[in-house]
């Protein structure tokens, strides 16, 4: 039976709603510090990706305001026609010898950089091994991709051996995995993973949004942690760096093949160049100030240790990202509900971000918080856990 477009829309926003997967914007009226002006009512977020209090640092915004008045806000075409400034090759440069790569290639954004990698370098006669929780990004990228995909399971190196041993006969093989899971909080172990590729011949692609400016002695993300070289490094400056953006870091002939193949770069608007003088000076304060970070995981083991003396099940380790996993999505929502009532902002995450059952908070600690917001997020969620037992 015929409808409207806008009433079959609605139907679905319906079904959306009463699955209690409905999401809905909110708007901040200051900048991202860990108190917010969020719909005109002051909240302590938990939920930011500014690991490192970069976004707002002072010395950043100098490097943005002054480039912008020399080159302008926007960069006024794709790198390939008008969008190539000199700050765009400098940060490049930059960002190769933070990761100790021979070139990097940036990307308007990270998503950007996992879904142009992956739909251009595998081709037709390849295999692309994806672990199961990898980003949407990546995801992504694997369906645009020439290549067959096959899903291990989640860090399961037994599972990922298996399937190398399964998938010979393909002229490729590609193992493509998150440093840092999003959601849950842990860290890939890539040594292993990079063991592996060597044993059966396959390549390493590494996203390591979550990782870079967190992980290592220098920040240099997680292959510095582990002290591996994967095939391909992916990025963004939109985490800890605190700017936007992506990039891919590997050898020239990688850049050189993604400047000519990769759709996401050729036909993508190029980021501003105030935008790359702010994450060149970001990358600076990244590699020689380590305070930063040990104060970040300082706060990040007081609020794990404290949720889970409380009774929480709490995933992840060693890296500012605190999953609480609290059950349904109706549960997980109104759990977030109610740490708005104690102005502490920390959105539940449902499916199909996760599995069914898995539905969380996903806390999130920056180096910016005070002891006292960790305090009152400790409080609220003890409150909340009180609440709980009375009901049931």
């Amino acid at each position: 039976m015929y409808t409207t477009f806008n009433s079959w829309l609605a139907e679905r926003v319906i079904d959306i709603k009463e699955n209690n997967l409905y999401r809905e914007l909110n708007v901040m009226n200051s900048w991202p510090k860990p108190k917010v002006d969020m719909n005109g009512k002051k909240k302590i977020v938990f939920s930011s990706n500014n690991y490192l209090g970069l976004a707002t640092d002072e010395r950043l915004i100098n490097a943005a305001e002054s480039t912008g008045r020399k080159f302008g806000v926007g960069s006024s075409g794709s790198r390939l026609t008008t969008g190539n400034s000199s700050w765009h090759e400098k940060l490049e440069d930059r960002i190769a010898s933070f990761k100790q790569t021979e070139a990097s290639l940036l990307f308007s954004s990270g998503y950007l950089a996992n879904v142009g990698v992956l739909s251009s370098l595998p081709e037709s006669e390849d295999i692309i091994l994806s672990d199961e929780l990898n980003h949407a990004s990546i995801i992504d990228g694997c369906r645009l991709s020439k290549a067959k995909t096959i899903i291990y399971k989640h860090v399961d190196l037994q599972d990922l051996e298996n399937k190398l041993k399964e998938t010979k006969i393909y002229d490729r093989r590609f193992i493509v995995t998150d440093s840092v899971f999003s959601m849950d909080g842990n860290i890939a172990p890539l040594d292993k993973i990079i063991a592996l590729a060597k044993a059966y011949h396959a390549y390493v692609i590494v996203d390591d949004a979550h990782g870079t400016g967190i992980l290592g002695e220098n920040g240099r993300g997680a292959c510095e942690y582990f002290g591996v070289k994967p095939d391909v490094v992916i990025g963004t400056l939109s985490k800890a760096i605190g700017t936007e953006g992506g990039f891919v870091a590997g050898s020239y002939i990688l850049q050189d093949f993604l400047i000519n193949q990769a759709r996401t770069f050729i036909f993508q608007t190029a980021i501003p160049p105030s935008v790359c003088a702010a994450s060149y000076e970001a990358i600076n304060i990244i590699e020689v100030d380590q305070r930063m970070r040990e104060s970040l995981m300082l706060k990040v083991n007081i609020i794990r240790n404290r949720l889970q003396a409380l009774g929480y099940k709490v995933k992840g380790n060693k890296t500012p990202i605190i999953p609480v996993i609290i059950g349904e999505a109706k549960k997980a929502l109104w759990f977030s509900n109610k740490l708005k009532e104690h102005d502490i902002f920390a959105p539940a995450i449902r499916p199909p971000t996760v599995k069914e059952g898995e539905s969380r908070i996903r806390l999130t600690v920056t180096a910016e918080h005070s002891y006292d917001d960790i305090d009152r997020l400790i409080q609220a969620f003890e409150t909340i856990r009180k609440e709980q037992e009375v009901t049931k």
